[in-house]
């Protein structure tokens, strides 16, 4: 296949797939004990990780993302363009 077949370079891809994992960590950094009314209250749910670190996170690969799929690809050099018959 030759590059013109892909959508994106392979540094695009980089960058969307490390937005992923960012994004699943910011929402993992969410998870926790729930609060409950058979378990009592639980404070937990109200920690500045939960409400200010994981969506800053989850936002910060939301916004990578972005970069990933409008990042340009690189020029080809006219040398490496070969006419297709």
């Amino acid at each position: 296949m030759d590059k013109k077949d892909f959508a994106f370079g392979k540094q695009n891809y980089i960058i969307c797939a490390a937005s992923v994992v960012l994004i699943i960590v910011g929402f993992i950094l969410m998870t926790g004990p729930a609060s409950s009314i058979e378990g009592g209250f639980e404070p937990d749910i109200f920690s500045t990780k939960r409400i200010v670190v994981a969506p800053m996170v989850c936002l910060a690969g939301f916004l990578l993302m972005i970069v990933g799929i409008l990042y340009p690809r690189p020029k080809e050099l006219p040398d490496e363009k070969k006419e297709h018959n």
